[in-house]
C-alpha cells in the first residue's frame, strides 16, 4: 500500500469535505493508499510543501509570491465557501462602509478573496472598512463579538451554515463570496520539488477524491450525514438546506478546473497582492491526473 501525508490548511466543509468523505467511505483504502491527514493550518510554507495539500488558495498565493512551483491536480469547487455575516441593518456589502469587520489577514487566501470582493462593491478595505484582523478558527469568537456588539460584521468560513446562524440570531448575510469571486479552489496540490505529481500515491488520492465528488452529487443523504459532523450547531434540515444551496450546485463532478475562471482569478489575486502574474491557469491547474 502506498503512503502519503495530506495536509489541510483551513477548517470546515470548504477545506475538508471531499477528503473526509474519501476517508469515511474507505476510498483511500480502495485505491491502495494510506493517507495521513495532517493539520497544516499553522504550518509555515516550507513544512507544508513536503506534503500534498488540500489548500489550493494558499498554494497559488505562495507560487505567486514565493515562486514555489505548486501544481494543482484536483479541484473541488470554483466558489469559495466564505460569507460576510453582519448585525441587523447591514444588508449589503456597501452597508459595511465605516463598520467593524473581523476578517482574515490581507495576504492569507481568504483575506485576499475578501478584499477582492469588497473592492468589487466599491469599498477600499484599507480605508472604507474598520478591519479587525484575526486568525481564523471555528469563528465562534466572531459570533460572540457580534452578539456583544464589539464588531459589526465578520467574514466567516464553512465551520457553520451562516444563513442558519443569521436566521437564529436575527442577523444578516450581506454576501457569499462565491457569488462575487470565483477561483478553482480546494482539492489536491503538490510541490514537484518534493512530490512527483505522477507518484502512484498522489494519483490514488486524486481518484479517491473524485469518487467523493460523485458522492456529493449523487448521494445527498450520505453527504448530509457527513456534513453534520462539521455542522453540529445546525439541525438536519438546516444542514440539508446548506447542502442544496452551496454544495451540490457548486462542487465539481470530476475535479477539473475551468481554466478561463482560473486565469481571471489569478489576475485578480496577483493584482490584490501587488505581484506579477507569473503563472497561467494551465500551468497551475493540471487536472488530467487520474
Amino acid at each position: 500500500m502506498y503512503r502519503i501525508d495530506l495536509a489541510y490548511v483551513g477548517r470546515g466543509l470548504h477545506e475538508e469535505l471531499a477528503a473526509y468523505i474519501a476517508d469515511q467511505q474507505d476510498y483511500y483504502a480502495d485505491e491502495g493508499v494510506h493517507v495521513a491527514l495532517r493539520d497544516g493550518c499553522t504550518w509555515d510554507i516550507e513544512r507544508l510543501r513536503r506534503c500534498a495539500t488540500i489548500g489550493l488558495g494558499r498554494a497559488l498565493l505562495s507560487r505567486l509570491t514565493d515562486g514555489i512551483p505548486w501544481v494543482a491536480l484536483n479541484v473541488n469547487t470554483h466558489h469559495p465557501l466564505f460569507w460576510f455575516l453582519a448585525r441587523p441593518g447591514l444588508t449589503s456589502l456597501t452597508d459595511l462602509a465605516g463598520q467593524r469587520l473581523a476578517v482574515h489577514a490581507p495576504h492569507s487566501p481568504p483575506g485576499c478573496f475578501a478584499r477582492i470582493v469588497l473592492r468589487k462593491a466599491g469599498l477600499d478595505p484599507d480605508r472604507d472598512v474598520d478591519t479587525v484582523v484575526r486568525s481564523p478558527g471555528d469563528y465562534s469568537m466572531d459570533l460572540r463579538r457580534l452578539r456583544e456588539g464589539k464588531i459589526d460584521a465578520a467574514y466567516v468560513g464553512s465551520t457553520m451554515a451562516p444563513e442558519a446562524v443569521a436566521a437564529e440570531q436575527g442577523w444578516q448575510v450581506p454576501a457569499w463570496v462565491g457569488d462575487h469571486f470565483q477561483i478553482p479552489t480546494v482539492g489536491v496540490a503538490v510541490d514537484p520539488t518534493y512530490i512527483d505529481p505522477d507518484d502512484p500515491a498522489v494519483r490514488a488520492v486524486v481518484r479517491a477524491h473524485r469518487r467523493a465528488l460523485q458522492v456529493i452529487h449523487n448521494d445527498p443523504d450520505t453527504t448530509v450525514r457527513h456534513m453534520r459532523t462539521f455542522l453540529g450547531g445546525q439541525t438536519e434540515d438546516e444542514v440539508r438546506a446548506h447542502y442544496e444551496t452551496f454544495i451540490a450546485p457548486y462542487f465539481t463532478t470530476d475535479g477539473q478546473a475551468d481554466l478561463a475562471v482560473g486565469d481571471s482569478a489569478i489576475i485578480e489575486v496577483a493584482a490584490e497582492l501587488d505581484v506579477p502574474t507569473t503563472v497561467t491557469a494551465a500551468e497551475f491547474y493540471r487536472t488530467a491526473t487520474a
